[in-house]
């Protein structure tokens, strides 16, 4: 049996998307990740190949400490969209939290050399926590 696509069998477009899309947001800017989880949730069943409401999942499981579910989600984003450094910061934090180091370990040296400086910076720092600089 294959994948139930929600959109076709609800009657909806992209306008409903970005409805749900934008009151998740909302709640995101207030710091209400618990609130904002459940519309993320709901995005990447309805447009499973969306990487950016996969990627704003893994980083709301993130943010609340589900570092494993964060892992799955930042995982399905990078398979939608390949090179995107942010998602992969938020993994490389989520492999540290779970006590992935060397898989750690292995994305902060690729980041560190990230052109914009927030990445880099955190990637160096993240290398100095965890002792990748050896």
């Amino acid at each position: 049996m294959g994948r139930i696509e929600w959109m076709k069998e609800l009657g909806w477009n992209d306008d409903y998307l970005d409805e749900i899309r934008n009151v998740g947001y909302s709640y995101i800017r207030q710091g209400k990740y618990d609130v904002a989880l459940p519309f993320f949730e709901s995005l990447v069943v309805l447009d499973h190949n969306n990487a950016y409401d996969a990627q704003t999942l893994g980083a709301l499981y993130l943010q609340i400490n589900e570092a494993q579910k964060a892992i799955i989600y930042l995982d399905r984003a990078l398979q939608l969209e390949t090179d995107h450094a942010p998602t992969l910061l938020n993994l490389t934090k989520a492999f540290f939290a779970v006590g992935k180091i060397t898989d750690g370990i292995r994305l902060a040296k690729i980041l560190k050399n990230d052109h914009n400086p927030l990445i880099a910076s955190t990637a160096s720092a993240l290398l100095l926590a965890y002792g990748g600089n050896k």
